[in-house]
């Protein structure tokens, strides 16, 4: 799928060229593929940017400002519906493109997808601990690897915990001690 971005080359609007050249910046920024099409120098360009663009985006004046947004022959839209979709992260909802895995675009899309609906509307399930934590390992990507890691890296804590907790435990008590802990105990119980 090629984006197409309609431009004029040749505009005497300050504000259009900088709109133009922040749409293609973003793109860029994207790694999205796009075609720029000049509508100052190609009349097919312009004409076929005008026919395209529906009825109710287009101004009083009936003729379309660039840049306008297109993938293939749908239309996504002007430079205030492309400066939504990059306020709200969903700019490649916007171009009509999947999101590339990783993305906060990417993870927003995950979490929609996962949320369980009833009637087409977002209901509150119940979700237990585990589900929140393997939830949580989707959304950050997490691979096998990691979690393994992280995995080893709590029992070997817990192996450090409980050493220490026996080495406090099997020191070498004398008699005495032992006695006194004893007497302890049992005063102890007796004051209960």
């Amino acid at each position: 799928m090629v984006i197409k971005v309609f431009l004029a080359s040749s505009s005497g609007s300050t504000a259009i060229k900088k709109k133009q050249q922040d749409v293609l910046g973003f793109l860029e920024a994207l790694k999205v593929d796009y075609a720029p099409l000049d509508i100052a120098c190609n009349e097919d360009n312009r004409m076929w940017m005008r026919e395209n663009v529906p009825v109710e985006k287009k101004p009083t004046n009936g003729i379309p400002l660039p840049p306008q947004i297109f993938n293939e022959e749908s239309y996504c839209g002007d430079y205030e519906t492309f400066f939504d979709a990059k306020e709200d992260n969903a700019v490649y909802a916007f171009l009509g493109l999947p999101p590339p895995p990783g993305s906060k675009e990417a993870k927003e899309a995950f979490i929609l997808e996962n949320l369980p609906v009833e009637n087409g509307t977002i209901v509150n399930g119940t979700n237990d601990a585990e589900d929140e934590e393997n939830l949580e390992a989707e959304e950050e990507n997490l691979d096998d690897d990691t979690l393994k890691a992280s995995v080893k890296e709590e029992e070997a804590q817990e192996e450090v915990e409980d050493e220490e907790a026996k080495g406090e435990d099997d020191q070498p008590v004398s008699e005495e001690e032992e006695e006194e802990v004893t007497e302890e105990a049992e005063q102890e119980e007796e004051g209960e």
